[in-house]
């Protein structure tokens, strides 16, 4: 793995300034990147300056959020409407998804009835969160991080069909194979956007598979400079997911230039 390098360094801003260019595509993860991480998932809030600062930059260029969450959740804590809008680790969004809907509703409703009355016998701090196309195990608050990770993984094997399994901070998540993963979604909305370069900013496991793609025309993003006990594919970080908002600045100065500007956008934004 390549180090990564620091954004704000004189060297990341040199190599984000040489990237960036008119309506190219912005896209981001959502927890623990635009919105803190917080202990319950169901009460994080993505911060109003952050979302004021994306409508900014949706002035100018085009800007989309690739999550983990289900539509209908990430849909309900937004302000404005992205240009583009993925859920469930890129099950849900892309052009045609319903067409396999149900097939992995199914799925992952099997999966669902049969961990559910397991899990609680394991620890009461693990939470199962049914996502209809994905589910989450979320532990932070298990008694025993440690027990938790060695007992479950067995508990996937033998589920059926088995499940794409990736992990995360203090969660599992269980996709249908074939379902797809933030990668695929990249990929194919770079294709949809006709997208020359793309930006894309992450956090966690889920986002590696972005970062791991290692194209020319994308620029990988991780929120966190310290890799930890896993190595990142990611070759550029910020700090924290406080660093968002002073990166959205920038990303808007940047693409704000007259470099950048098209005659249409200067006129209109002359008015």
């Amino acid at each position: 793995m390549t180090a990564l390098t620091d954004l704000f360094s004189d060297g990341g801003q040199a190599a984000l300034k040489e990237f960036a260019q008119p309506r190219m595509l912005c896209l981001f993860d959502f927890d623990g990147t635009l919105a803190p991480l917080v202990a319950d998932p169901v009460k994080a809030v993505l911060p109003h300056t952050v979302q004021q600062r994306l409508i900014q930059l949706q002035a100018i260029t085009q800007v989309g959020i690739v999550t983990g969450r289900s539509l209908a959740d990430i849909f309900n804590r937004l302000e404005f409407v992205p240009d583009y809008l993925v859920g469930n680790h890129g099950v849900e969004g892309l052009p045609g998804w319903q067409q396999r809907a149900d097939e992995f509703y199914a799925i992952c409703r099997c999966w669902y009835d049969k961990l559910a009355p397991e899990i609680a016998t394991i620890d009461k701090g693990i939470q199962l969160e049914d996502k209809h196309y994905s589910l989450s195990l979320h532990f932070r608050h298990a008694q025993d991080h440690a027990a938790v990770m060695k007992i479950l993984p067995p508990l996937f094997a033998a589920l059926s069909p088995s499940p794409h399994v990736i992990s995360g901070k203090c969660v599992f998540n269980l996709l249908p194979r074939h379902a797809g993963d933030k990668g695929y979604a990249v990929s194919q909305l770079i294709e949809q956007a006709n997208a020359q370069r793309t930006l894309y900013v992450g956090d966690d496991m889920t986002d590696e598979d972005v970062f791991s793609m290692r194209r020319d025309d994308v620029f990988s993003v991780r929120v966190g400079c310290d890799e930890g006990p896993v190595a990142t594919a990611a070759l550029y970080c910020i700090p924290t997911v406080a660093s968002i908002e002073f990166f959205l600045d920038q990303l808007v100065d940047i693409l704000s230039t007259d470099k950048f500007l098209s005659p249409h956008f200067k006129l209109a934004s002359q008015r």
